[in-house]
This record gives structure tokens, C-alpha cells and sequence, in this order.
């Protein structure tokens, strides 16, 4: 609605500056021009007068009473094409302003409008078209070629290709076959699949990256409110400028050439556009921001605090070591403790299926006891593979690590051990973040001081806080000294959504994480790569340089012109084109925070 008001007031100067240039110019009637252009020139003026008036009472300082000061001004002195040209530019900058806002929302708009509606609903051979509220978990959908996935689900049939790039920034078609999930907002290959529903559409990652960018949208930027200050000082500046051309003068033709150049703009457009440029440029970079005073503080980040399962880590145990204790051979009783686990859906179990290169071998009569191990007939003997007590009587050496221990016939053999493997980008993020001038980096982590300390020192992390409860993580965020904020917490679990949240910046690792996590944060990192995470902070510290290098430039051209227009070198009409160049100056320069570097 604000857009099209700016719109309207636009075309309505222009017609009515048709009419008046054909009054004076055509018709040679200037004084009808004069009168035209006055009154338009005082009813703009009451209208933004209105609307100075909402502003400081909301309280902002209305930085509009300079552009309103020029307009009464020139019309005072008889300078009515100048306050016609101002009026124009002004209208029209307003107009500028929302197109460029406009364009450079347009990523996180695409979100809102590639989400879906319908679901194709199957029951037996029957398809029923449903709204996509009403799908529920269990329920077996049709996703036809070329069609947004609806929810969160695993396919059924396979295989196909998806795109995910409106979830994580990448172009790329991704393989995907049956047994395989799916996010919603992805986007169908050439095959039509069927999905069994994971999650309703609410609970869908979709729909918690749409909560996000309506979050965004609706949130004020604080810089904004730092360039209401900044014209405080530039309103008097040019108040004075412009009075004491006019006392050494003695002409007040002489105020009026001051004020048409004393342009507002740079403070009230250039700032806004930056932020939402860099909240564009960051969402193309797979990372939603939530408000653009989260850019401006993760600019001024000193400290960076990491959780380190799933966010330092890639949060899935793998195998590390297989120790047998007897003569039989590693793989071998690799193989055996997979071939036995080959049917339970343990993760552990998984991962020892992953890990074995041998062929697994047929698994009979197999037990599995809840939290405590599995046992079958392989290759014709009783095989074991769980917790030590699961296994044997015996006392056995236990390892420091996550480990499964394996016996045959009631013989123990040896164990196998598991790590969570450092993510491969870890280190470079972390030299990467010092080199944007984090000054402390630490590592919070619930995990025992030994791990913890040893995944620190492998990826460049000075500082580590183990054995920590939720409780405990706030309370070391909490008792960072002054000179090492503001500070930002990184984490994906939902045991960090109060760190997250107690934090500065809040930072989630969302791609595969809790959306306790990622609704606590400030900032959400939806693919998932830890290296977004510096990417993040260089966003945000070249959008805060462009947003203050955009206001301070108009600031200074603008100071320069009303020094030489005190002088009477700058005729009001031409201070009037000049004040407009500034403004679409200042404007595109804020928008180069939506470029990469």
C-alpha cells in the first residue's frame, strides 16, 4: 500500500508539472503555472508534514522537514520551477526507493512465493488434490515432474532428481531414490515419485524458512535508527549554512539555493536499502538473517562460541578402530559385528554396516535387546555385539571412546570403536573467521574435556568449555568479560537454542538441526556447510561498510554543495537537479551490498 501511494504522488508531480510547463511555455500563461505549482507544492508539503509528524512521535527524528523547509522556501522567493524539480525528484526518489527495496528483497520474496499449496493425496489407485495444511504424517503423496515437494517426507518409489536450491543455495540437481527424505520447497526432477509424509506442513522445513523471512521482513534495522540520528546533526548544519547566506547576503533567494541542496535522502533511503541488500545476499548464500541489526552486530563479533557435535563435527559416528583381542583378524570381526547388526536400526549399527568391506554375511535367529545389544546365528555360530555386559561376563578393557564389544560362542573377541569426524571445512572456517577479525574463538561442548579438547586443537580453537549442561552454556556466555563481546554462539541442537538465544548473535546450523535451534536464532545457515558461517560474517561486515560509506558520502557531497550555494554560484533550479543526483547516487551505492565479492 506504501509503495503505491509513492507511486501515485510520482505520476500525479509529473502530470501536474505537464500541465504547468504547457500553461506557461504553450499557453504563455505563467501566473496559472505559478499557481499550479504552488499549490501542488503546498498540499505535498502538508501531506509530508503529516506524515514528519507520525514519524517523531513514533520516536524518529523526521528527517523529511528538510525537503519540506526547500519546498516553502523556493515557493517564498518565487523559485516555483525549482520547487517543482524538487518535488519531482523527491516523489520520484521515494518511488526509487521502494523498486530498489523491491529488488533487492527479491530472493527472500521467492520463498514466499514457491511455497507450496496443494498435495496430491493417494489412497489405494485414487489421487485427491488436498490443501497442503491438511496433509498429514503417514500420508502417501504423488509429487508430479516439475512440482514443489509439499512436505518434509521419504520416497516411497525412485529414483529422481530434486532441486534444493530455494533451501540451500545450490543449483544442482540431487539424486535422490527410495528410502531417500525429501525437504519441502524442493523442487521435482523429470519423474513423478511417491512420498510417505514425515511431518505436516507446519512442522516442515519449508515453512519454518518462510517463518524466518516473514520474521525478517518484519523486523526494524537498527542502523535505521542510527541514521535518524545523524540528522540531527545535518538538519542544524544546514540550517546554519543556509541562515548565514542569508544574513551576509541580505537576500533570501540566497536560503532557498541553500536548502534545495540540503537533500535528505542518503539518510532516510541509503541505509535501509544496504541491510536489506546484504539480508538479500546472504539468503543467496544459503543463510537466512533474521533482522538487520543482527548484520550489524555480527560485523562487530569478537568472539565466536561453537557447540561441537553437528556444528565442529559432523554429528554421525563413524568407525575409528577395530581392536580384536584374540587371533582373529580385524576385518574379520568387523565383518561378523556388521553381519550381526546388518537388520537394527541403530545408528551405531549403520555405521558399522558402512564402515565393513567385507560381504555381509546371512544373520538367523537374531535377538536385539533394547540398549543393550544384538545377538545371531552367523556363519553357523552364536555372535554377540553390544555393551560389554551384553557379551561376556569377563571383565573386558573398555575404551574412552563410543565402542560396541563382540563375542563368538560366548568368547570375547575385541571391540570396535567410534568417533564423530571433525567437519572437513572446520579448520578454514575457523582461520577464515580470524582473518575477518574474530578475536577469540571457543568451543562449548557437553562432551568429556579430553574429546573435546583434542577436536579443538584440530581445527585452530583456543578456548574450550567441556562437560557443559545447557545451564552451564549460557553461564559461560554470560561471563565473558566486556572487552570480548558482542560474542556469537553457532550450534544446531536443540540443547543450544538457550545458548542461542542468550547469545549476541545467535547462529543455527539448520540443514539438518532442531527447529528449536533455528528458531532461536538470529541468523539460520541452511546448508550444510560450516564454512557459511564465516561467509556470514563477511556479509554482514561488507554490508554495515557499504550502508555508512552510502550515508556518509551524501552527507559530505551535500555539505559541499550547500557551502558553494551559500556563495551564489548554484541557481535554485540547478541545486534542485543536483540534490536528486546525490540522492540516486547514494541510492545505487547502498545496492552494492548485494553483490558478492
Amino acid at each position: 500500500m506504501q509503495q503505491l501511494r509513492q507511486y501515485r504522488q510520482f505520476w500525479f508531480v509529473i502530470i501536474l508539472g505537464v500541465i504547468a510547463l504547457w500553461l506557461q511555455f504553450v499557453n504563455h500563461q505563467a501566473m496559472w503555472a505559478q499557481i499550479l505549482v504552488t499549490g501542488l507544492g503546498l498540499l505535498l508539503a502538508i501531506i509530508m508534514f503529516v506524515e514528519m509528524v507520525r514519524t517523531l512521535r513514533s520516536g524518529k527524528f523526521g528527517v523529511d522537514l528538510l525537503a519540506i523547509t526547500a519546498v516553502l522556501a523556493t515557493l517564498a522567493v518565487g523559485e516555483y520551477w525549482a520547487a517543482l524539480i524538487v518535488l519531482l525528484m523527491l516523489t520520484g526518489g521515494d518511488a526509487l526507493e521502494d523498486f530498489a527495496a523491491s529488488r533487492a528483497n527479491s530472493e527472500l520474496q521467492e520463498l514466499l512465493n514457491n511455497s507450496p499449496q496443494t498435495a496430491h493425496r493417494a489412497n489405494g489407485e485414487q489421487l485427491t488434490d488436498i490443501a497442503v495444511s491438511l496433509v498429514e504424517v503417514g500420508d502417501k503423496l504423488l509429487v508430479k515432474p516439475g512440482e514443489v515437494m509439499p512436505v518434509d517426507g521419504t520416497l516411497t518409489t525412485g529414483p529422481t532428481t530434486v532441486n534444493e536450491a530455494s533451501l540451500t543455495g545450490e543449483a544442482r540437481p540431487i539424486e535422490k531414490q527410495a528410502g531417500d527424505t525429501v525437504m519441502s520447497g524442493s523442487i521435482n526432477g523429470e519423474a513423478s515419485v511417491y512420498l510417505q509424509a514425515d511431518q505436516t506442513a507446519d512442522n516442515s522445513q519449508y515453512q519454518n524458512i518462510v517463518r524466518l523471512v516473514q520474521q525478517a521482513e518484519a523486523q526494524p534495522a537498527k542502523f535505521v535508527r542510527m541514521a535518524d540520528r545523524y540528522a540531527v546533526p545535518f538538519t542544524l548544519l544546514a540550517y546554519v549554512i543556509a541562515g548565514l547566506a542569508w544574513f551576509f547576503s541580505g537576500d533570501p533567494v540566497r536560503l532557498a539555493e541553500v536548502l534545495v541542496v540540503a537533500s535528505p535522502c542518503p539518510l532516510i533511503l541509503a541505509a535501509p536499502i544496504a541491510l536489506i541488500s546484504g539480508m538479500s545476499r546472504a539468503s543467496r548464500n544459503g543463510i537466512i538473517v533474521k533482522t538487520g541489526t543482527t548484520l550489524e552486530k555480527l560485523a562487530q563479533v569478537k568472539t565466536f562460541a561453537f557447540d561441537k557435535t553437528g556444528t565442529i563435527t559432523q554429528g554421525r559416528l563413524v568407525v575409528d578402530r577395530v581392536v580384536p583381542v584374540t587371533a582373529l583378524p580385524a576385518e574379520k570381526l568387523l565383518q561378523l559385528a556388521a553381519s550381526t547388526e546388518q537388520h537394527s536400526g541403530h545408528v551405531l549399527a549403520q555405521s558399522l554396516v558402512a564402515a565393513t568391506t567385507e560381504e555381509l554375511l546371512p544373520a538367523t535367529e537374531v535377538n536385539e535387546t533394547t540398549a543393550q545389544g544384538v545377538a545371531a546365528i552367523v556363519d553357523g555360530q552364536e555372535v554377540r555385539v553390544g555393551k560389554s555386559r551384553f557379551v561376556t561376563d569377563d571383565t573386558v578393557e573398555r575404551s574412552d571412546q563410543t565402542a560396541v564389544y563382540v563375542s563368538i560362542a560366548g568368547i570375547y573377541q575385541g571391540y570396535v570403536s567410534f568417533n564423530d569426524r571433525v567437519r572437513p571445512e572446520a579448520s578454514q572456517t575457523m582461520a577464515a573467521l580470524r582473518t575477518a577479525g574474530a578475536e577469540h574463538l571457543l568451543m562449548i561442548s557437553g562432551d568429556r574435556r579430553p574429546i573435546a579438547e583434542t577436536i579443538a586443537g584440530e581445527v585452530g580453537i583456543d578456548q574450550v568449555h567441556a562437560d557443559c549442561l545447557p545451564a552451564d552454556k549460557i553461564k559461560v556466555l554470560a561471563d565473558l568479560p566486556a572487552e570480548q563481546r558482542p560474542v556469537a554462539m553457532v550450534g544446531d541442537g536443540i540443547n543450544d537454542a538457550p545458548s542461542l538465544a542468550t547469545a549476541d548473535v545467535g547462529i543455527a546450523m539448520g540443514a539438518h538441526g532442531a527447529t528449536a535451534a533455528s528458531e532461536s536464532a538470529d541468523a539460520v545457515v541452511l546448508k550444510d556447510d560450516l564454512t557459511r558461517v564465516s561467509t556470514a560474517r563477511q556479509i554482514a561486515h561488507d554490508t554495515m561498510r557499504v550502508a555508512k560509506q552510502a550515508v556518509l558520502i551524501g552527507i559530505f557531497i551535500c555539505t559541499g554543495l550547500m557551502l558553494i550555494a551559500s556563495f551564489g554560484v548554484i541557481p535554485a533550479i540547478i541545486g534542485a537537479v543536483f540534490q536528486e543526483v546525490v540522492d540516486t547516487v547514494t541510492i545505487l551505492y547502498a545496492l552494492r551490498a548485494r553483490t558478492d565479492r
